[in-house]
């Protein structure tokens, strides 16, 4: 706790007769001090660094520092952020109260008292990712899915109750609930944080770290969050201060209105698109001017949620009238919102649309501009007005079936259309065929035969043809959008509107939805919109990310069947934040992110080929065309429909014992004990090796020589790409794993649901079915070549990367990684460095890294290093088939940290490549970590130490 006060900071704020003590940000004066201009991030970090200043890890020279930001430096200057809060979701939350209960296991075999592992900052996790849209289009779809998930991870959901039971300030929402960011936002989310310090209530910022990156959607109440890794997060409960270098801060200028037509999906794409331009990796973005004074509050978190997708650590909104607004209708207290307004005013936290503070960079956006969107068909930033819809999509095609299609509009050329009699056919809706569409078939890059479309005959004797472009899953998910009434009423209305001219979703698409809370299904049965949604198949099938974390289930099964046999590139739309490769279904080749109300749209469609501005949507029951403009509700209609459905009783009705959770929950047995007894049969939840054979005192850190490489990789590679997720394959080294211990197939689950095993998670590391290994080509997948066999590289063998591994480990061989730009971009998982560490990897050699990635690298104990400005694997001639070695890292036992290590590169034969690699250990802290193995291994020392 904080011992010191430099600045006499500490005061007393008096709200509606009780009194808080508080850290006042206008005592911090002096020359070249100048607060009342810092960002309003900036000034919430500042008051953390007063709170919490203790003369060692945080001095008044770092306050000093703060309060004299430099706009225009380049970040250099470390400071220890103490968040007030850690917030969990249960696929990264499960490793980490694995690792808390472990850690307790090693405290007490190292001699200390196993209770002092405990969380010292509040933590919350909601169980949202674990379940499966399995059934769907009906009204038992919810209930069936949320049996499967209890049948499934019953193993989890015991052990969670259990750390929710041995672990103070341990808080679990049960299954069913919601989304962690829509849950966070809409109850958990404090905007202004109140603890009792030494016998002292204090008031100051609610600010959070959590264990998915899109925690960054708190950032549209003012609270300043971000996702961390579960190893970080881990020392964050443990009372570790998060190490960050001061950053620079982007201010990003809204004004004007979104015109007729244009939803907040489309403001966040097209936001999106230009932060990813400009580069805002590892800076915070802040969100500033008259513009953001009329944007909703949902608008607001819809942004700050795609963060992660521009880059930033942070996009915030300051505190305003809207942000009480949003507090109050979401059921807060009066006495909490009093405080929130009074603290904000008094701190200078409230915004002033007049008042610009100073920023290192600057944007703006004159919302009027914004048009209708979408992104594709893999990358979040790959906007796409959707006006170009059609033949963007068919310029991406090539890449998925073939070659180059014309992106003009129709070629008779390239494409041959559907007369009348050879449309296809379908029965179902309105029992009419769709309107012509084009044969898409296109000749393989090859120059093999074209792939015919196929026509497929459903169980209920529905025939049609499946072709390219056929969109095959619609849903609406993920926290981005269904946080956001504007657009899911407007989805539901949309659904109306094509009800009632007698439209259907074609019968090759699967329709979800799967709302962020369990108030959107209140509020779509109160304006009667639900049967209009289940008409067209958009039932219920939970409260979850479902098809943006990769729990899409199953594809129709004769829709799968014929994709697979034709190797159609067929797509899915949803309006998720997330649509990198392999990610949504391994049957999916090609991923769009848009707004509710045009999932829909593309679900009554069935393609992606379609302009539908101009091309009919459908048929009408009186057999006319029908456009979607004939159908998209207008804003008055929207606004009517919020103002009549929403009201503030919905949400303290739906949280009021958010923590209790259904029967089913409260009936699991549930084990008891300061530690945890392992159960050596689970496939589930098993110790983790991390601590095994550890020392109180860390080996000095040692040169890597030897190293084989065991990945040559890309540009762009995601943690998707890098960390197990999605389906188990039953061939996969992880499926042989399970059912080698008696799980059969229909149990193996998804990847997600079992992070807490870390002998099904290593070898699902690097097995995604899109990553691509450039030294094992030809292949797609978790594949490379092993090196220890054949007595030349050029013969080694192809083999998966776990088997490949243990090979390598077996012989005492270090492992490497290459990688080009943007590696370890996407989801904050750790598991991406968790198996990266686990399968023997001592260094990764990129381009660029994503912030995230290459903190929890560390925090695992690998050493990321960076190719020269300029250079990269490629240039440097660099095969993968060479024998690395890395020196110059010892330096870092001398308490130093080296700026560059020698790294050489020998092959078989030719000549040897050297170069001088940028260490990116970028703060003290993080050295610290690295010297002692990892980052739960400092904490752990540290706690020993204490």
């Amino acid at each position: 706790m904080a011992s010191k006060d430099s600045f006499g900071a500490k005061s007393t704020l008096d709200v509606d007769g009780k009194s808080y003590e508080i850290f006042r940000l206008d005592k911090v004066v002096g020359e070249g001090l100048d607060v009342a201009s810092l960002p309003y991030s900036l000034k919430v970090l500042l008051e953390n660094l007063l709170r919490t200043e203790d003369g060692a890890d945080i001095a008044a020279d770092d306050i000093k520092a703060l309060a004299g930001w430099d706009e225009t430096a380049q970040p250099d200057k470390e400071i220890q952020f103490t968040p007030a809060r850690v917030i969990m979701q249960d696929f990264t939350g499960v490793p980490c109260i694995v690792d808390l209960a472990t850690l307790r296991e090693a405290a007490a075999e190292l001699g200390a008292d196993a209770s002092k592992i405990n969380p010292l900052a509040p933590a919350e996790m909601v169980i949202d990712h674990s379940v499966i849209a399995e059934a769907f289009g009906t009204p038992e779809a919810f209930a069936r899915n949320v049996e499967i998930e209890y049948d499934r991870n019953k193993e989890r959901y015991q052990f969670l109750r259990w750390g929710q039971t041995a672990f103070d300030d341990f808080k679990v929402v049960p299954p069913g609930t919601g989304i962690v960011h829509q849950v966070n936002i809409e109850h958990l989310a404090r905007t202004v944080f109140t603890r009792e310090v030494d016998g002292v209530l204090q008031a100051y910022p609610d600010t959070c770290v959590g264990t998915d990156s899109h925690t960054t959607m708190v950032n549209g109440l003012g609270v300043v969050g971000f996702g961390v890794g579960g190893i970080e997060a881990e020392a964050a409960l443990l009372g570790q201060p998060v190490s960050m270098l001061i950053p620079r801060v982007v201010g990003f200028k809204l004004h004007g209105d979104l015109p007729e037509g244009s939803t907040a999906t489309d403001l966040v794409l097209t936001i999106t698109e230009m932060l990813r331009k400009h580069g805002v990796v590892g800076k915070f973005v802040e969100f500033y001017g008259a513009g953001v004074t009329a944007l909703p509050l949902a608008n607001r978190a819809t942004i700050g949620n795609m963060s992660p997708e521009f880059g930033s650590t942070i996009a915030v909104f300051p505190i305003d009238d809207e942000t009480i607004s949003y507090l109050k209708l979401t059921g807060r207290s009066e006495e909490q919102l009093k405080l929130v307004e009074a603290y904000a005013k008094e701190q200078g936290l409230w915004h002033d649309p007049a008042v610009e503070p100073r920023f290192s960079e600057q944007l703006e956006l004159d919302l009027s501009t914004v048009v209708p969107s979408i992104a594709g068909p893999k990358r979040p930033q790959d906007r796409v007005a959707l006006t170009d819809a059609k033949p963007a999509f068919r310029g991406a095609l090539v890449d998925y079936a073939g070659e180059a299609q014309d992106t003009t509009g129709y070629d008779e050329a390239v494409e041959e259309s559907f007369p009348g009699s050879d449309a296809p056919s379908y029965s179902g809706g309105n029992g009419k065929s769709p309107a012509p569409s084009d044969h898409l078939s296109a000749a393989p890059a090859d120059g093999g035969r074209a792939s015919d479309p196929v026509e497929v005959t459903l169980e209920d004797g529905t025939t049609f043809t499946l072709d390219h472009g056929a969109v095959t899953i619609a849903s609406i998910t993920s926290c981005t959008n269904t946080s956001n009434p504007s657009v899911m009423l407007g989805a539901a209305l949309l659904a109306k509107k094509a009800v009632e001219k007698g439209l259907a979703r074609k019968p090759w698409v699967k329709t979800t939805l799967a709302p962020g809370s369990q108030v959107v299904s209140d509020y779509y049965d109160k304006s009667g919109l639900t049967p209009y949604l289940e008409k067209l198949g958009f039932n219920l099938v939970g409260y979850g990310c479902v098809t943006c974390i990769g729990n899409s289930g199953p594809l129709i099964p004769e829709v799968s069947a014929a994709v697979q046999e034709k190797d159609l590139a067929v797509v899915s739309v949803l309006s998720g934040n997330r649509n990198f490769e392999g990610r949504i279904n391994p049957d999916i080749k090609m991923n769009y992110l848009a707004s509710p109300p045009l999932v829909i749209a593309y679900a009554l469609a069935g393609t992606m080929d379609i302009d539908l501005f101009n091309d009919p949507i459908g048929t009408a029951s009186d057999g006319t065309d029908v456009f979607l403009k004939d159908i998209w509700p207008t804003p008055a209609e929207v606004e009517q429909v919020i103002g009549q459905a929403i009201a503030s009783d919905m949400f303290t009705k739906g949280y009021a014992d958010v923590f209790a959770g259904d029967e089913r929950w409260q009936n699991l047995p549930t084990p008891t004990g300061d530690t945890f007894t392992w159960d050596e049969d689970s496939t589930y939840v098993r110790k983790a090796p991390y601590f095994d054979g550890m020392d109180k005192t860390p080996s000095p850190v040692t040169d890597i020589e030897g190293a084989r490489v065991l990945l040559k990789l890309g540009d762009s590679v995601t943690t998707d790409h890098i960390s197990p997720a999605g389906n188990i394959k039953k061939d996969s080294p992880a499926g042989k794993y399970l059912l080698e211990h008696g799980v059969e197939q229909r149990d193996f689950n998804s990847y997600g649901s079992r992070r807490g095993n870390h002998e099904v998670m290593i070898r699902g590391t690097f097995a995604n079915i899109r990553l691509r290994n450039q030294i094992a080509p030809g292949t797609e997948g978790g594949f490379t070549r092993d090196f220890t066999q054949g007595s030349d590289p050029s013969d080694a063998p192809v083999t998966s990367v776990y088997d490949a591994s243990q090979s390598y480990q077996a012989a005492g061989t270090p492992l490497v990684v290459l990688a080009g730009k943007e590696y370890g971009s996407g989801s904050s998982r750790d598991w991406a460095a968790k198996g990266t560490a686990l399968l023997g990897v001592k260094a990764v050699i990129a381009e660029s890294y994503e912030r995230i990635h290459r903190s929890n690298l560390i925090g695992m104990g690998v050493l990321p290093l960076q190719f020269p400005e300029g250079q990269t694997a490629d240039s440097l001639g660099l095969t993968g088939e060479e024998t690395f070695s890395i020196t110059g890292v010892t330096e870092l036992n001398d308490g130093r940290t080296p700026k560059t290590v020698k790294v050489t590169a020998t092959p078989a034969d030719g000549d040897v490549v050297e170069l001088d690699a940028v260490v990116r250990i970028d703060t003290p802290g993080e050295a610290n970590y690295y010297r002692n193995g990892g980052i739960l291994q400092y904490v752990l020392r540290n706690l020993l130490n204490s």
